[in-house]
């Protein structure tokens, strides 16, 4: 498991902007955390989407946290991006994964993928962005 590229940058982007505490351009953003600004805007549109960061219009327009740093957690920022935390495809599996088992009793790997899908998810929901 490993976090995909766009997921970490919705983090550095949501950190900077925690850092900063000020309503920060598109511009701005990609020069502070090192992403393109054509990825960083795609990343903005996702975290505007989901409540996370608020977007400004105009010439005094910009992008700011939403909310709280203290209330935004890695784990909701990360999952903004990547969807569902899980570590295996059967976990929460969608209506178009088939399982290759064979028996149809529950796969004996399942309930610990499970448990571990929760823990991982635990720990980054406990991880906030405040300074």
């Amino acid at each position: 498991m490993h976090i995909t590229l766009e997921a970490d940058y919705a983090v550095r982007i949501v950190n900077c902007l925690s850092k900063n505490q000020t309503r920060m351009d598109a511009k701005n953003i990609a020069a502070c955390t090192g992403v393109t600004l054509r990825f960083s805007l795609k990343i903005l549109r996702k975290l505007v989407a989901e409540g996370i960061v608020r977007s400004y219009k105009g010439t005094q327009g910009g992008y700011e946290l939403a909310k709280p740093a203290g209330e935004i957690s890695l784990g909701e920022v990360i999952e903004v991006v990547e969807g569902p935390i899980t570590i295996s495809r059967c976990v929460g599996a969608s209506a178009d994964f088939q399982c290759s088992r064979v028996e149809e009793t529950e796969c004996r790997f399942n309930r610990t993928y499970g448990e571990v899908a929760k823990l991982v998810r635990e720990k980054l929901y406990a991880v906030h962005f405040e300074q």
